[in-house]
């Protein structure tokens, strides 16, 4: 498990060590231009909805850690080729390489938390990786921004080595991994790729699992540097570096939370953790209609704008110990693989989608936009407390499954993870 911490946090750390500075290194220090710039985060994102469904099918039959290995050197590969790159095809190919192999990482790395994890630790280890990832990205983000010269070309191959050399020693790091050997579906090769998915689809819990993913990765995480930020900047006059405070405000927040926030919810229902968040995140958007549509000074409407982003990450907090291991909770034996990498699916899908809808809504109608995004946050307590009613008493209650008898009757169960 230590191992696995070690390669989320170089996992996140090589995504923030480059992916702030793509777009000044393609349009401005290689000179192709703002299209080509944009089309490479584009390209981020289609790659990663290309390979998520085949990487859920591949850990189910071939076990998380080839597929994390596989994942590692094709993200080196196109991180090296990408400082390297001269011309448009060349970049998002490198792009597309690079996009593909984070976008697998994890699944791939949440597959193996499972495998070496059980009820009783689940939630402190997806807490304990999403402490890490954040950490990982800011610590990336500040390093490569001392590394980075606008008008040096070397300064940006030099950064783009480092990350390709980080997967690479994260390969050598996970190579001495031994996973606890769980079910697989090697004993049926003939069942096609649509059977797992059919399955996936026909667990009720689980489709509205990922709707309830979907409008949270859409109304947080799709917004932060698009719709929210343009909002801050255009309605509320927020500067750049209060901007930047912000986002480090939010970041302060999950360091800072996470562990004591894991304690609070170990003992409440998952669902109604999730409610709660959507009632949090609805205050950040009344904060930020304050800042951007109140009537104070400039430095109480900053102030809000910062307690925004600072309410957001205590909710991300109380979501990485709850969503992720409920996911897992979910899956049936051997099929943790196909239900990570759908739910990652539906998360790039919604972090696609967000800024396309966010970023113009935000700059140019601010008051539909506040509107638009507390109405999905309450929402998301609508969708958690209707998720409750779908969920068996340990799924939604995870302590339970630590004594063998639970519920009403006292019916004798496994402490282990309830199949859908």
């Amino acid at each position: 498990m230590r191992r696995i911490h070690v390669g989320n946090a170089l996992s996140a750390f090589g995504l923030g060590f480059t992916v702030p500075y793509l777009y000044v290194y393609v349009a401005q220090v290689r000179g192709l231009g703002a299209m080509t710039a944009g089309m490479v985060l584009t390209v981020f994102a289609v790659a990663a909805l290309i390979v998520l469904p085949f990487a859920g099918r591949a850990i189910v039959r071939r076990g998380p850690l080839p597929v994390l290995l596989a994942a590692l050197v094709t993200a080196a590969l196109g991180a090296l080729s990408l400082g390297l790159a001269g011309s448009a095809t060349a970049v998002l190919l490198s792009a597309a390489a690079l996009g593909a192999g984070q976008a697998v990482m994890q699944p791939a790395l949440a597959t193996m938390i499972v495998d070496c994890s059980t009820t009783d630790t689940r939630s402190r280890a997806f807490a304990m990786q999403f402490f890490l990832q954040n950490l990982g990205l800011g610590v990336g983000g500040l390093i490569g921004g001392h590394l980075v010269d606008s008008t040096r070309v070397d300064s940006f191959t030099l950064l783009f080595s480092i990350e390709a050399a980080v997967f690479l020693a994260l390969v050598a790091v996970m190579a001495t991994v031994r996973v606890p050997r769980a079910p697989r579906m090697e004993d049926a090769p003939a069942r096609s790729g649509k059977g797992g998915w059919k399955q996936l689809l026909g667990n009720r819990a689980m489709v509205q699992l990922s709707v309830l993913g979907f409008v949270l990765f859409f109304a947080c995480y799709g917004q932060f540097e698009s719709g929210l930020s343009a909002y801050g900047v255009e309605a509320a006059g927020i500067s750049t570096s209060a901007l930047g405070s912000a986002l480090a405000a939010n970041t302060l927040m999950i360091v800072v939370a996470q562990f004591a926030v894991l304690r609070f919810v170990e003992r409440r229902r998952r669902s109604r953790v999730i409610a709660g968040v959507g009632l949090i995140w609805a205050v950040a958007w009344l904060a930020a209609a304050y800042a951007g549509l109140g009537h104070g000074s400039q430095e109480m409407a900053t102030a809000a704008f910062v307690s925004t982003y600072a309410l957001f990450g205590l909710g991300e907090a109380m979501l990485s110990p709850t969503v992720a291991p409920l996911v897992a909770d979910l899956a049936p034996t051997g099929m943790a693989g196909q239900y990570n990498s759908a739910f990652a699916l539906v998360k790039q899908l919604a972090l696609a989608v967000g800024p396309a809808v966010g970023g113009p809504l935000g700059a140019s109608l601010p008051m539909p936009y506040v509107v638009t995004f507390l109405l999905f946050s309450l929402g998301i307590t609508f969708l958690a407390l209707r998720l409750g009613r779908q969920l068996t008493a340990v799924q939604d209650r995870p302590w339970l499954g630590r004594s063998r008898v639970v519920a009403r009757g006292g019916a004798a169960t496994e402490p282990a993870v309830a199949e859908a």
